[in-house]
């Protein structure tokens, strides 16, 4: 039987989340028609021993590589065109994976975005709101839900962006980025998401937040590093003008610090033209 698209789904000490969700699918006739992989990223629980009791495929991560390198590694073991994500903590009701696959059809990637009755961890949506900001800057659009965890793409293009894709959790925000970057489409329905089955979130707020920073950097450099490197560029170098300016009108000179601003002004732009080349090139596969 031909399968209708690969179903990837990381684990991580899932052992009271997965069972549910892979007998949810089983009675609604999933694993049947879908293509499931399960990454058991690590687990030192039973998460492996029950998934071994369904007829899905299981791959073992000998150490917790995490949730970004679970889903590489299944995208790559996946033999589908269309491939969609789906959490192991049953969070997501399966049965979106049907409309997933039926607008994959129209569109290069599909996006689940959670309506408001969904749950959400309330400390992480300052973090969410500056990433959100800060990605639609970039791209000069809105986001559709930019790190749901329930999604689908085109096996062929999400490929392309496997090299970019970091290990950890922002496997998500990245994605959507990269293919907003590159003009495909994206179609987004609205799901409503329950609160995790089981342990807490691996998702910590003081720990994390370091990594939101530095996610924020990460995403300005790969993917419109020149919309931060011209504006800076263009106010140091006016700043140095204007001090100029000012140092030869009051003392008859232009001051040392008005011509180093100036010149670092420059070199900021010629810093973003070559870091938005390297960018351009790195999202390329090679």
């Amino acid at each position: 039987m031909t399968k209708e698209g690969s179903v990837i789904i990381p684990a991580y000490n899932e052992e009271t989340g997965i069972g549910p969700l892979l007998e949810k699918m089983q009675n609604e006739g999933l694993l049947e028609r879908y293509e499931v992989i399960v990454i058991d990223d690590g687990s030192t629980d039973n998460t492996a021993k029950i998934v071994s009791g369904y007829q899905v495929k299981l791959v073992k991560h000998g150490v917790n590589k995490g949730y970004g390198a679970s889903l590489k590694t299944g995208i790559r073991r996946a033999t589908c065109d269309k491939v969609m994500m789906l959490d192991s903590d049953g969070q997501h009701d399966p049965v979106y994976l049907d409309t997933i696959t039926k607008m994959l059809d129209d569109a290069e990637m599909v996006i689940g975005e959670r309506n408001r009755e969904s749950f959400q961890v309330s400390n992480r949506k300052s973090g969410k709101l500056l990433i959100r900001k800060t990605g639609e800057f970039l791209v000069d659009q809105p986001l559709p839900d930019f790190n749901s965890g329930l999604r689908g793409f085109r096996r062929e293009l999400i490929l392309n962006f496997l090299h970019i894709m970091p290990n950890g959790f922002s496997f998500s925000t990245t994605s959507t980025l990269a293919f907003l970057k590159e003009g495909y489409t994206i179609g987004t329905f609205p799901i409503y998401v329950a609160e995790r089955i089981g342990r807490n979130s691996n998702v910590k707020f003081l720990k994390d937040g370091s990594k939101t920073i530095l996610l924020l950097f990460r995403i300005i450099m790969l993917f419109n590093p020149l919309k931060v490197f011209f504006p800076a560029s263009l106010l140091v170098t006016i700043l140095g003008l204007l001090w100029g300016v000012v140092g030869y009108l009051m003392y008859y000179r232009v001051p040392n610090s008005a011509i180093i601003l100036a010149t670092m002004g420059m070199f900021l732009f010629f810093f973003g033209l070559l870091a938005d080349q390297i960018a351009l090139l790195n999202r390329k596969k090679s």
